[in-house]
C-alpha cells in the first residue's frame, strides 16, 4: 500500500514526460480485472452509467439459422432437413452502420433572423458569473453530440479489425445465360423433329453442359407418336434452359443436334427430301410429298421408340456476346454488375483469363434473338465427339470446309439472353421446383446441370446424387448374324431380376418424367456404330454391391417382314456400380457377352471369364462406355472413400471388413485409420473442398470422441490435428485468391462460422438394430447420418415429427434468450446426435485438445498450423463457446469456467505464438502478419469467455516478447511497431472494449487497505466524484495508475505517444485511435453525456500528447504548401531573404496589423531526442479531431483542474494548438470541396501510406492479400510490383476524378460546414475553461493575450453565424472582465479586433452584424469609461476601416452603414452616457467613417480604371496628412495596388514615403544617431518624399494616446519597409536606388552589429551594380488631355502618364478609349488626333475628348551635364517636350520656307517615378520655332547623324552607307541642297534673321566636313564589289559640294561690321 501511495505521488507533474517506475516502453501489470469488478459493485443507478460497467448478461447466443433451400422440396433423399447454427458476440457498431444523418438542416439558415435588431442585454451591466454562465447555456444549444460523425470515415486500409462474417456456403453458379427455343421450320413438315442443346469448350475439348432436350413439334406432328408416350410430364415440355459458365472462354459453342424417328435409309437419303422440296412448290411435288407424309407416319407407328441422327449446327458464344455488344462493357469487377457470390469473386481471383476470355462476360451482354437456317447434316460415320470438336474447329475457319457442304435449310429461332437474378418456374437438374415458382401448371424452365470445364472450389452444400452414362462405340463386325442396325438399351438394376429395373433415368422431351431403360439412337445399316447419347439417371443413395447398369444390345428390323420381331437381342454387358465400398465411374471398355449372363453376374465384372459364357470377339473390349457421377454422396477419390470407410466402420464397429486387398480387423483399424489421415494430403484438392464439411466434421469427431477399440480408448487427436492442419494450409495456399484481407480462406472461415458445431455431450448406448453387413450400408457420412436419424437416440419416446423438433430438444433447455456472436456454425441436424458407439469412450473438449496439440505439435504440422493460426484460434474459440453454452457455464465466474490446465496451454500458445512473431518478423512478413492479427482477434474473443484479467495478461505477454527492446537490436523495428499497432487495434475493437477499461474507477491511491492493488476506497462507488488533485494530474497522464486501471487504452496511447517520436507509422497509430473513438461515437450505448464524459478520461493523456507533438503537426495557418508549425516560429519575419515582401508586410498590405497572426509566443525548448518529424495534412488533421473530441467529452471540471496545474509555456502551447485547430478545420467552401474531390484528396496520403511501406520493408503483406482477393491492380510507384489500395466507398473523399457530382459536393459541403463549426464551438468551450482557470493565478496576463489571439483568429476565418454569435458573446465577456488587456497593453490586440468587428460589420447576414456592432459599441464605450476619450478605438477602427476598405474587394458598403447606424441606435439609447460626451464622440467617428465609405463607394465605381483609383487612394492619403497612422495604412494600400498590377517602381515610392513618414516620427520620439533625421535624409531616393515631413509639432504630438501606435512606428518597422522598398525596386530594375536605400539601412544594421543582416545587404548590393549594365527599358510618357463636362473635376485636366516601356501611341490612345467607351457610351468618346491647342468653345459638350501626344522628357543643357546615364535620365523627371509643326495658314504641312514648328515643354507638380502613375501638369510653356530656325535644328540632326555613323565603334558599314546615301545622293527631295537654296541663296532683309542666317550656313559647312570623312571612312571598309557604288557616292559628294561652295561662302556684311576699338584693351 505504501509503495501504490508512493508510487502516485511521484508521478511527474510536468506534461509529457511521463516518469514512473515504469517506462513508457513496457508494460504495466494489468489490474485483477475480475478481482476489482468483484469487489466494486457498480454504485449507479441501473441507466446508461450502470450498463458501461457491466458485461450484459447476453454476451453468448447460440442461434439455430434454417439453413437457406434454393429449390422448394429439400433435395435429400429420405427427408431430412438442415439448419444453419450462428453463435456470434455482438461486436462494436461498425461505422458502416450508422448513417451519416441528414445535415440538411443547413446552419446557414438565416430566414428567421431580424435584420440587424439590437442585442437585448447589450446595454444591461450583468456580473461577469451571470455572463459566463449564460454564455455557456447558449454554447450548449443544438450542438452536435458526435464529432467524428462530421468528419471522413476511418480509411478502410487500416480498419484491420474489421473482420466480414463469411458467407453462407451455397452451391456453385458460375455466369448464367438463357436459352429460349421459339420455333423450329423445315422447307416441308412431313414428320417430328426433335432437338437437344448442350454446351462445347473446344479448347479444352470438353462438353460443359448436361443435354438439354426440347421439342418444338406442332400438335399434328406430336400426335403422330402419342401411342409411345401417352403420359406427358410437364417437365418434358421445357422450351427455356439456362445454363452456367464458370470459366467464360472464347471457344464455347452451343451445339444443337436434331433427331427424328428411325426410318429405312441411310442419313443422306432421310435428308434428301429436306434438301430439295419446298413446301412452296407444292403442285409440283404434291404427290410425292403426301408419299412421304404416309410413310412418316407408318414408321412413327412402328418404330416410334427408336430416333436417328438428322442434322446438327453450332452457335459460337462469343459472337454474340461481343457483336451485340455489352450494355456498357464495364469490367466483370464494375459495381454495374450484381455484386457477385464470393464464387464470382474467387474465379476472378484464381486465374485471370487469357486477353480474349476477358471479351467472355456472359453476364451482361445484350439479349439476341438469333435466326439458324443452315443445318449440316449427320454423317453416320463421324458422330463422336472427337469429330465433333475438329468441325467446331474447322467452323471458325474463314474457308470452312462445312460451308461447301451443301445444307439442311431451316428456321430455327432461339433467344440467348443472361439470365435473370431469380427466374420464375424453374427447375433444377433433379426436377425440383426451384423457389420462386408461383404455378406448378406453368411450362418450365430448365436449369442445366454444369460440367466445368476446371475444377471449382465449393463444398457440396446439398444433396446431388446423379449418374450420367455415355455409351460411346460397339464393334460388331465380327459378330455373326444379321446385326445392322444396332440400338442399346441401358438400364439402373437394383437387383438380377429384370423387374429390378429401376425408374430413375430422366426423360427428354414430350415424355414421361423417368423411365426404367433408355434407347441410344440408330445408325442405318452400320455393324459398329459411334453414339453420342447421354442417359441421365437419379441414382438412390444407398447402393449396395448389387446395384449396376446392364446394357442389352439390339438390331432393329426397320422393314416389316414377316414373321420378324421389331428388335432382337444380339448381346449382353453390364458394370457393378459399388466395388470395395467405391462407386465405379470412368471410362471402360467392356466385352460383350452373346448369352444372357448367369445368375449372381452382378457381383462380378464382364471382365472375369465365367465358364459356360459366349462372348463376341473372343471376349475382346467390343463396347465403349464413360460413366460419370455428380454426387454429394461418392467423393469418387480412393483416399477420401478409405478415410471415410474406416471411419464408418469404427462407427458402426462392423470388423472384419474388407477393404480391396486388406481385411480391417480390430488390431490393424488403428494404423489404417492412421495411415488414411497422412493419406488425405495426397486426395484431389478439388475433392477435398467439396467434401470439406464432412471431412472436418469427421477429424473433430475423431478427436472428441476418441473410439474405443476392443476395450482401449485409442487417442486419434494428434493425427487428426494433423491431417486438419496439412488439410487447411493446402486449401490455403492453393486458393490464395479466395481470402479476405486478413488472409482468411472463405470456404474454411464459413465452414467455423456455419457448420462447424460440437458433437453433443451424453454418448448413448448402441442403437436397437446393430447395422448388418447385409443390409444397404451407407458409403458416406451423409447417409450413416440418414440412418442413425431416430434410432440412435434412445430418449426420444416417439419418433419426432420433424428433425427441428428433435434439435430443439437436444438444444431446448439451453436455447435462453441470448444475442447473436460472431463465432458460428452450421449444424446438420443428424449429426448433432451423437454417432453411436460401441463402447463408452470418454469425452475429450475440443478446444482443450487443439490447443493441446498445438503446444506440443513440432515441425511441418507445427509450420502449417502457425500459417493457419486464425483456423485453430477460431476453432477453439467457437468449441468454448459452445461448450459453454451446452454445460450451462455461461452464469459461472470466469475463473470456474475452464479447468486450469487448458489456461495453461493458452498461456503457453500465446507466449510460444508471440515469439514466433518475434523471431520471425522480417523473414516471413506475410505470415507474420496474417499470425499477428489472428492472435489479436484471439485474445478478442477470449475477452468475452475467459477470466479478462488473464486476457490482459496475456496481451502483457505477447507485447513483452514483441516489444521495443528488441527494436534495438532489431533490423526493422517498425515492422514491429506496426505489428503491435495492429495488435492492439484489434484487441481494442471488442464490444465492451469501454466496460474493459474500468472507465469509472477512479485512480485515487486507496484510502483503507485493501488487498486489491487496484481497488479504490471499498466502500465509495466507484463514481466517487470528487478526485485529489494528484490524481487528476495522473489522469492526464499515462501513468502507472492510468495504465493499470485502464488497461487497453493505455497501451494504445503509450503506442501513440512513443510512435509520435518515430518517423513512420504516424498514420497508423492515429488511425487506430481514430477509428475507436468513432465506434464511440456512433455507438447508441453511450449517447449519454455522463457516459461520454467517462470514455473521455480514458484518452484524457491524448491532450498532452498532442500538445508534445505540436511541433510535428502540418502547420494549416500557412497557405503556402507543406510546412511545419516549428518550421514557421523559426522564420524571423523580417528576413530580406523571405520572398520580396515579408510575410509581416504582406499580411499588413492585406489588412490585417498583426504580424501574420504567428502562435507560438514562447518558443518551448523542444523535449529532447524528439527527433521532429513531420506529420501529413491528413495524419495531423485526423489527430487534431481525436483532440478536440476528448476536449468536447471530457468533463469540463477535470479540465479546469489540470489546467489550472499547468505551467504558462503549456497554457500558450495549448492556445497554439486551439489556434492550429481552428486553421485545420475552417470551412473551405464548395469550390474547394469540388477541387479536393476531383484530385480525390489521395495522392497525399497514398504516397506517404506506400512510402512507409516500401521504408517497412514491406509492400504490406495484408495489403498483398488484400490485393489478390480483389483481382485489382495499379501500378506501384516502386518498380514493378503492383500494389493494391482500395478505398471503400464509405471514405469521405472517394469521388471519381472526373465526375464530382453537385449534390455530393452540397451535402459534403454542408458536412464540412457543420464539422468547422462544433470544432469552432469546442475551442471555444476551451478557451472559456483556460480563462475561467486563469483568472485566479498571477500570470494572467500572457495567458489572456494568447486566449485573445486565438479568438482573433477564430473571427478571421470563414465561420458560421451560429459560431460568430457565440464567439462575439466570449469577446465582449473577455473585454468586460479584463479592459485593461486592450486598452493598457497592447496596441496591436486593439487594432485586431477592430479590423475583426468591421470584417463582420460588413457581413451580409443581419445576427452578425448586430453581434458585430454591439460588440464594437461595447468596445468604446469601455475605452472611454477608462480613459473618458476613446482615442485609441477611434484611431483603431478608422484604420481597420481604411485597410479593409482599400483592400477587400468584397466589401459591401450597404452593410457597413447599417453597422453604423446601429452603433448610432446603441449611443442613443444608452441612458447611463447620455449626459457625457460619449454619443457626441461616437456621432463624430461614425461620420468620420462615413466619409471614408464615401470614398469607398468612388473606389467601387473606379474598380477599372486603375489611375483613378490610385488618385482617389492618393487622396485620401492626403487627407490623413496628420493622422500618420491612417496615412501609412492607405501608403500601404497603394503599395499592394501598385503590385497586384506590376507597376514595381511605384509600389517601392510609396513603401519609401511610409518609411520617410516613420522615420520623421522616430526622430520627434527620439533622437538616435543612426537613424535617419526625417525625410530629408530619404531626398537621395526621390524629391517627392519631403512632403512626408511631419506637420509642425503643435498640431500634432507623437505622445498622444493612440497616435503613430502601430508596429511600423518603430525602427525594426522601419527596417522592414526600408527591406520592400530595395526588393520593390529590384523588381522594377532600378538597381541605383537600391544603393541609396541600403545608404539609410546600412548605419542602422551597424549600429545594431547585425553583421548577418549587413552581409546580406552588401550580397544585394553586388547583385544590383552587376545588373546596371543589363539592357533595361523605363517607362514611356504621354500627356493625356481630358476635355469635357463628362469628365467631371478632370474636365480640362492634363496630366502625363506613365506607361510600360515600349509603349505604342496606338497602344494606350486604344485602352484609354475603350475603357471610357465602356463608361460613357460608345459614341460619346472622341480622340482628337493632334496635339494642337484645344479650343472649347468648337466642342461638343455631349461627348468626352481626349487628347494624347506622345512625350519625350526634357532636360536644359546645363541639367545634362548631371545626367549621364540612362538611369539617370530616367530618373526623377519633371519636365517633358512634345513638338508640333504648322503652316501660318493652319495646316500642319507646307513647303520649307513656311515650315514653323511649335515646341511644348511640360512640367509636373511631381517628379517621376512617384507613388502614384500619372501626375497632372502644373506648367506649360510653348516655344515656336521659325522656318530658318526648324531647318538648321534639321542640319544640326543630320550632321550629329553623320558623325555618330562615322566614329561609331566598331565601324558599321550598312548604316554608314543609308546615312551617306541619305545626305549626298542627288534624289533626295527636300535634301540639303534643297534647304541651302531655299534659305542661303539670298540675305534675308529682316536683321533678325542674319544670326540664323549664319548658323545655317555654319551648319553646312560643318555638314560638308563631315560628309568628306565619311566619304574617306567607307572608302577604307568596301570591298572591291562596292567600288562602283562608292565611286559613285563620290562623284555625287562632288557636284554637292560645288552647289553649296557659292551658298555657304557669302557672308552677311553687317554681320562682320567692325567693332568701334574700344578704349580699354579687351580681354578675348
Amino acid at each position: 500500500l505504501v509503495q501504490r501511495k508512493g508510487l502516485a505521488h511521484c508521478v511527474c507533474q510536468s506534461v509529457g514526460c511521463f516518469v514512473s517506475n515504469v517506462p513508457l516502453t513496457e508494460v504495466v501489470e494489468p489490474v485483477d480485472y475480475e478481482e476489482y469488478v468483484s469487489s466494486h459493485p457498480p454504485g449507479a443507478e441501473p441507466g446508461p452509467l450502470r450498463q458501461l460497467l457491466e458485461f450484459p448478461s447476453d454476451d453468448l447466443e447460440l442461434l439455430l439459422q434454417e439453413r437457406e433451400c434454393a429449390t422448394i422440396e429439400p433435395p435429400v433423399p429420405e427427408e431430412e432437413v438442415c439448419l444453419w447454427q450462428d453463435d456470434s458476440k455482438r461486436h462494436s457498431v461498425s461505422l458502416d452502420d450508422t448513417p451519416r444523418g441528414s445535415w440538411a438542416s443547413s446552419i446557414f439558415d438565416l430566414k428567421n433572423s431580424t435584420p440587424d435588431a439590437l442585442l437585448p442585454s447589450v446595454l444591461e451591466r450583468t456580473a461577469a458569473e451571470d455572463m459566463d454562465r449564460r454564455n455557456a447555456e447558449n454554447r450548449q444549444q443544438g450542438r452536435h453530440a458526435d464529432l467524428l460523425g462530421l468528419y471522413p470515415a476511418p480509411d478502410e486500409d487500416e480498419a484491420i479489425e474489421r473482420c466480414a462474417i463469411p458467407e453462407v456456403p451455397k452451391e456453385h453458379s458460375g455466369q448464367r445465360i438463357m436459352v429460349k427455343c421459339l420455333s423450329l421450320k423445315f422447307e416441308i413438315e412431313i414428320e417430328p423433329i426433335f432437338g437437344t442443346l448442350a454446351l462445347y469448350d473446344v479448347r479444352e475439348k470438353k462438353k460443359i453442359s448436361e443435354d438439354f432436350h426440347f421439342d418444338l413439334n406442332s400438335d399434328q406432328m406430336k400426335s403422330l407418336l402419342r401411342p409411345h408416350s401417352p403420359h406427358v410430364a410437364i417437365s418434358t415440355l421445357a422450351r427455356s434452359a439456362i445454363f452456367s459458365i464458370t470459366y467464360p472462354s472464347p471457344d464455347i459453342f452451343l451445339v444443337i443436334k436434331l433427331e427424328k424417328v428411325l426410318q429405312q435409309g441411310d442419313i443422306g437419303e432421310c435428308c434428301e427430301p429436306y434438301m430439295v422440296m419446298k413446301e412452296s412448290d407444292s403442285t409440283k411435288h404434291k404427290e410425292k410429298l403426301e408419299k412421304l407424309r404416309a410413310q412418316a407416319e407408318q414408321m412413327c407407328t412402328r418404330l416410334g421408340r427408336f430416333r436417328m441422327p438428322f442434322a446438327w449446327t453450332a452457335i459460337h458464344l462469343l459472337n454474340i456476346v461481343s457483336s451485340v455488344g455489352g450494355l456498357d462493357r464495364s469490367d466483370s469487377d464494375s459495381d454495374t454488375e450484381r455484386k457477385g457470390t464470393w464464387n464470382e469473386r474467387k474465379k476472378k481471383g484464381f486465374e485471370r483469363m487469357s486477353v480474349g476470355e476477358d471479351m467472355c462476360n456472359f453476364t451482361n451482354f445484350r439479349p439476341a434473338t438469333l435466326t439458324v437456317t443452315n443445318f449440316f447434316k449427320q454423317e453416320g460415320d463421324r458422330l463422336s465427339d472427337e469429330d465433333l470438336y475438329k468441325f467446331l474447329a474447322d467452323m471458325r475457319r474463314p474457308s470452312s470446309v462445312l460451308r461447301r457442304l451443301r445444307p439442311v435449310t431451316a428456321q430455327l429461332k432461339i433467344d440467348i439472353s443472361p439470365a435473370p437474378e431469380a427466374p420464375h418456374y424453374c427447375l433444377s437438374p433433379e426436377l425440383l421446383h426451384v423457389k420462386p415458382y408461383p404455378d406448378p401448371r406453368v411450362r418450365p424452365t430448365k436449369e442445366v446441370l454444369e460440367f466445368p470445364a476446371r475444377y471449382v472450389y465449393t463444398p457440396h452444400t446439398t444433396y446431388r446424387n446423379l449418374l450420367y452414362v455415355y455409351p460411346q462405340s460397339v464393334n460388331f463386325s465380327s459378330r455373326q448374324g444379321s446385326v445392322r442396325n444396332i440400338a442399346v438399351k441401358v438400364q439402373f438394376m437394383a437387383g438380377e431380376d429384370p423387374s429390378q429395373a429401376m425408374p430413375v433415368i430422366f426423360g427428354k422431351s414430350s415424355c414421361a418424367e423417368f423411365y426404367k431403360e433408355a434407347y441410344t439412337q440408330v445408325i442405318y445399316h452400320n455393324k459398329s456404330p459411334e453414339f453420342y447419347e447421354e442417359v441421365k439417371m437419379k441414382i438412390p443413395a444407398n447402393l449396395t454391391d448389387n446395384h449396376h447398369l446392364l446394357f442389352t444390345f439390339y438390331h432393329i428390323s426397320c422393314q416389316t417382314k414377316q414373321n420378324t420381331p421389331l428388335e432382337t437381342p444380339v448381346g449382353y454387358t453390364w458394370i457393378p456400380l459399388m466395388q470395395h465400398g467405391r462407386l465405379r465411374t470412368g471410362s471402360f471398355s467392356l466385352p460383350v457377352s452373346v448369352d444372357k449372363p448367369p445368375p449372381s453376374y452382378s457381383v462380378l465384372t464382364p471382365d472375369v471369364q465365367l465358364p459356360g459364357m459366349k462372348w463376341v470377339d473372343n471376349h475382346k473390349g467390343v463396347f465403349n462406355v464413360e460413366v460419370k457421377a455428380a454426387s454429394s454422396v461418392h467423393t469418387q477419390d480412393p483416399h477420401l472413400d478409405k478415410f471415410f470407410t474406416l471411419v464408418y466402420v469404427l462407427e458402426e464397429y462392423s470388423f472384419p471388413y474388407r477393404l480391396k486387398d486388406v481385411i480391417i480387423t480390430e488390431a490393424n483399424v488403428e494404423a489404417e485409420l492412421k495411415a488414411s489421415m497422412a493419406a488425405l494430403k495426397g486426395a484431389l484438392l478439388d475433392t477435398c473442398v467439396r467434401f470439406l464439411h464432412q471431412l472436418m466434421s469427421k477429424l473433430i469427431l475423431l478427436i472428441v470422441h476418441p473410439p474405443v477399440i476392443a476395450g482401449q480408448i485409442v487417442n486419434l487427436g494428434r493425427a487428426a490435428f494433423e491431417a486438419m492442419a496439412l488439410l487447411v494450409n493446402q486449401i490455403h495456399k492453393n486458393l490464395e485468391g479466395n481470402q479476405d484481407h486478413h488472409g482468411r480462406n472463405n470456404l474454411l472461415s464459413s465452414y467455423i462460422h456455419y457448420c462447424f458445431h460440437l458433437p453433443t455431450t451424453e454418448p448413448v448406448s448402441p442403437p436397437y438394430a446393430t447395422l448388418s453387413r447385409a443390409t444397404a450400408r451407407p458409403t458416406s457420412l451423409l447417409l450413416s447420418r440418414s440412418k442413425s436419424i431416430s434410432n440412435s437416440n434412445p430418449d426420444l419416446a416417439s419418433t419426432p415429427a420433424t428433425p427441428d423438433e428433435e434439435v430443439q430438444r437436444i438444444i431446448g433447455s439451453k436455447a435462453s434468450e441470448r444475442a447473436c456472436n460472431r463465432m458460428s456454425a452450421f449444424i446438420e441436424t443428424a449429426s448433432i446426435l451423437c454417432p453411436p458407439s460401441r463402447q463408452i469412450a470418454k469425452k475429450v473438449l475440443l478446444h482443450e485438445e487443439l490447443a493441446l496439440q498445438w503446444v506440443v505439435s513440432t515441425s511441418t504440422v507445427r509450420e502449417a498450423s502457425l500459417q493457419q493460426a486464425w483456423f485453430f484460434f477460431q476453432l477453439m474459440v467457437k468449441s468454448m463457446s459452445h461448450h459453454l453454452f451446452l454445460s450451462s457455464r455461461l452464469d459461472m465466474p470466469r475463473r470456474q469456467r475452464f479447468p486450469d490446465r487448458f489456461v495453461d496451454d493458452i498461456a503457453a500458445l500465446v507466449c510460444a505464438i508471440s515469439a514466433d512473431i518475434a523471431s520471425r518478423y522480417h523473414k516471413d512478413v506475410e505470415l507474420v502478419e496474417r499470425l499477428n492479427s489472428s492472435l489479436a482477434f484471439f485474445l478478442n474473443d477470449l475477452l468475452s469467455l475467459l477470466d479478462r484479467g488473464f486476457v490482459f495478461n496475456l496481451v502483457r505477454s505477447y507485447y513483452k516478447q514483441v516489444h521495443i527492446n528488441k527494436l534495438h537490436t532489431a533490423q526493422n523495428p517498425n515492422s514491429l511497431t506496426a505489428l503491435r499497432m495492429d495488435f492492439i487495434r484489434i484487441v481494442c475493437s471488442h464490444e465492451h472494449y469501454v466496460t474493459l477499461n474500468l472507465p469509472c474507477a477512479t485512480l485515487s491511491p486507496p484510502a483503507s487497505p485493501s488487498p486489491s492493488t487496484s481497488s479504490t476506497t471499498s466502500q465509495s462507488s466507484a463514481f466517487s466524484c470528487h478526485v485529489q488533485d494528484q490524481g487528476v494530474v495522473s489522469m492526464f497522464e499515462l501513468s502507472v495508475p492510468f495504465r493499470q486501471q485502464h488497461f487497453l487504452s493505455g497501451l494504445l496511447l503509450a503506442e501513440l505517444s512513443l510512435i509520435l517520436d518515430v518517423f513512420f507509422l504516424h498514420k497508423k497509430a492515429i488511425s487506430a485511435l481514430h477509428s475507436l473513438l468513432c465506434s464511440h461515437d456512433a455507438d447508441p450505448r453511450y449517447t449519454d453525456p455522463q457516459v461520454r464524459s467517462h470514455i473521455a478520461q480514458l484518452y484524457l493523456p491524448l491532450i498532452p500528447i498532442v500538445m508534445e507533438t505540436l511541433g510535428q503537426l502540418y502547420d494549416f495557418t500557412d497557405p503556402s504548401p507543406q510546412r511545419v508549425r516549428h518550421a514557421s516560429v523559426l522564420v524571423d519575419d523580417n528576413d530580406p531573404d523571405n520572398g520580396t515582401i515579408s510575410q509581416s508586410v504582406a499580411m499588413a498590405i492585406a489588412g490585417s496589423p498583426l504580424p501574420h497572426s504567428k502562435a507560438n509566443h514562447f518558443t518551448l525548448p523542444s523535449v529532447a531526442g524528439r527527433q521532429c518529424s513531420t506529420l501529413s495534412a491528413e495524419c495531423s488533421r485526423t489527430l487534431l479531431v481525436c483532440f478536440l473530441w476528448v476536449l468536447k467529452n471530457a468533463d469540463a471540471g477535470l479540465l479546469e483542474r489540470w489546467i489550472s496545474d499547468l505551467s504558462v509555456p503549456q497554457i500558450n502551447r495549448l492556445l497554439d494548438l486551439l489556434h492550429l485547430c481552428l486553421s485545420c478545420f475552417e470551412y473551405k467552401g464548395k469550390k474547394a470541396l469540388q477541387r479536393i474531390n476531383s484530385l480525390t484528396f489521395k495522392k497525399s496520403q497514398d504516397m506517404k501510406a506506400r512510402l512507409e511501406e516500401a521504408i517497412l520493408g514491406t509492400i504490406g503483406a495484408r495489403q498483398e492479400m488484400v490485393r489478390r482477393c480483389r483481382g485489382t491492380t495499379e501500378r506501384s510507384p516502386y518498380g514493378g510490383q503492383e500494389n493494391v489500395r482500395w478505398r471503400k466507398n464509405v471514405t469521405h473523399w472517394r469521388q471519381n476524378a472526373d465526375r464530382v457530382d453537385k449534390s455530393e459536393v452540397e451535402q459534403e459541403s454542408v458536412v464540412d460546414g457543420n464539422l468547422a463549426t462544433e470544432a469552432a464551438l469546442i475551442a471555444l468551450d476551451t478557451l472559456e475553461v483556460i480563462v475561467k482557470t486563469v483568472v485566479m493565478s498571477e500570470l494572467k496576463e500572457s495567458v489572456l493575450v494568447g486566449v485573445l489571439r486565438v479568438l482573433l483568429h477564430s473571427m478571421a476565418g470563414n465561420q458560421s453565424a451560429l459560431f460568430l454569435q457565440h464567439c462575439f458573446s466570449t469577446q465582449r465577456a473577455l473585454v468586460y472582465k479584463f479592459p485593461e488587456m486592450l486598452f493598457e497593453e497592447d496596441t496591436e490586440l486593439c487594432a485586431d479586433l477592430c479590423l475583426r468587428l468591421l470584417r463582420h460589420c460588413s457581413s451580409s447576414v443581419s445576427s452578425i452584424r448586430s453581434h458585430a456592432s454591439s460588440s464594437l459599441y461595447l468596445l468604446m464605450r469601455q475605452n472611454f469609461e477608462i480613459g473618458n476619450n476613446f482615442a485609441r478605438v477611434k484611431m483603431q477602427v478608422t484604420m481597420s476601416l481604411s485597410s479593409l476598405v482599400g483592400t477587400s474587394m468584397k466589401f459591401n458598403e450597404e452593410h457597413l452603414r447599417r453597422s453604423l447606424k446601429t452603433i448610432l441606435t446603441y449611443a442613443e439609447d444608452d441612458l447611463e452616457l447620455r449626459d457625457s460626451p460619449f454619443p457626441e464622440q461616437v456621432q463624430d467617428l461614425v461620420f468620420n467613417l462615413h466619409m471614408i465609405l464615401t470614398d469607398t463607394v468612388k473606389m467601387k465605381e473606379h474598380q477599372q480604371d486603375p489611375e483613378m483609383l490610385i488618385d482617389l487612394m492618393y487622396r485620401i492619403a492626403k487627407g490623413y496628412q496628420n493622422s500618420p497612422d491612417l496615412r501609412l495604412t492607405w501608403l500601404q494600400n497603394m503599395a499592394g495596388k501598385h503590385s497586384e498590377r506590376g507597376n514595381h517602381a511605384e509600389a517601392a515610392h510609396c513603401l519609401v514615403h511610409s518609411a520617410a513618414l516613420v522615420a520623421e516620427y522616430l526622430s520627434m520620439l527620439e533622437d538616435c544617431r543612426y537613424l535617419p533625421i526625417g525625410c530629408v535624409s530619404f531626398q537621395s531616393i526621390s524629391s517627392n518624399v519631403l512632403e512626408e515631413s511631419a506637420v509642425s509639432d503643435d498640431i500634432l504630438s507623437p505622445e498622444e494616446e493612440g497616435i503613430c501606435s502601430g508596429k511600423y512606428f518603430s525602427e525594426s518597422g522601419l527596417v522592414g519597409l526600408l527591406e520592400q522598398a530595395a526588393a520593390s525596386f529590384n523588381m522594377a530594375a532600378m538597381y541605383e536606388a537600391i544603393n541609396e536605400v541600403y545608404k539609410i539601412l546600412c548605419p542602422i544594421h551597424e549600429a545594431n552589429r547585425d553583421f548577418k543582416k549587413l552581409a546580406s545587404v552588401h550580397g544585394k548590393l553586388q547583385d544590383a551594380f552587376n545588373k546596371v549594365y543589363n539592357q533595361r527599358m523605363f517607362g514611356t510618357y504621354f500627356r493625356v488631355g481630358l476635355y469635357g463636362c463628362r469628365f467631371g473635376d478632370l474636365d480640362e485636366q492634363e496630366f502625363v502618364y506613365k506607361e510600360p516601356s515600349i509603349t505604342k501611341l496606338a497602344e494606350i490612345s486604344h485602352r484609354l478609349e475603350e475603357f471610357y467607351s465602356e463608361r460613357f457610351g460608345d459614341d460619346v468618346v472622341v480622340i482628337i488626333k493632334d496635339s494642337n491647342p484645344v479650343d472649347k468653345n468648337k466642342l461638343d459638350p455631349n461627348k468626352a475628348y481626349l487628347q494624347i501626344t506622345y512625350v519625350e522628357p526634357f532636360f536644359d543643357t546645363y541639367e545634362l551635364k548631371e545626367r549621364i546615364t540612362y538611369f539617370d535620365k530616367n530618373y526623377n523627371l519633371r519636365t517633358f517636350m512634345y513638338c508640333t509643326p504648322f503652316t501660318l495658314d493652319g495646316r500642319a504641312h507646307g513647303d520649307l520656307h513656311e515650315q514653323y514648328k511649335r515646341k511644348t515643354i511640360l512640367t509636373t507638380s511631381h517628379a517621376f517615378p512617384y507613388i502614384k502613375t500619372r501626375i497632372n501638369v502644373i506648367h506649360k510653356e510653348e516655344i515656336v520655332l521659325m522656318p530658318m530656325e526648324v531647318a538648321i535644328e534639321d542640319m544640326q540632326k543630320k550632321t550629329q547623324e553623320l558623325a555618330f555613323a562615322t566614329h561609331q565603334d566598331p565601324a558599321d558599314p550598312k548604316m554608314l552607307q543609308m546615312v551617306l546615301q541619305g545626305c549626298v545622293g542627288t534624289t533626295v527631295n527636300q535634301g540639303p541642297l534643297e534647304v541651302a537654296q531655299v534659305f542661303l541663296s539670298e540675305i534675308p532683309e529682316d536683321p533678325k534673321l542674319f544670326r540664323h542666317h549664319n548658323k545655317l550656313r555654319l551648319c553646312f559647312k560643318d555638314f560638308s566636313k563631315r560628309c568628306e570623312d565619311a566619304l574617306r571612312k567607307n572608302k577604307s571598309l568596301i570591298g572591291p564589289d562596292q567600288k562602283e557604288y562608292h565611286r559613285e557616292l563620290e562623284r555625287n559628294y562632288t557636284k554637292l559640294r560645288e552647289a553649296l561652295f557659292p551658298l555657304i561662302n557669302r557672308k552677311i556684311p553687317q554681320l562682320y561690321r567692325p567693332l568701334p576699338l574700344p578704349t580699354t584693351p579687351t580681354q578675348r
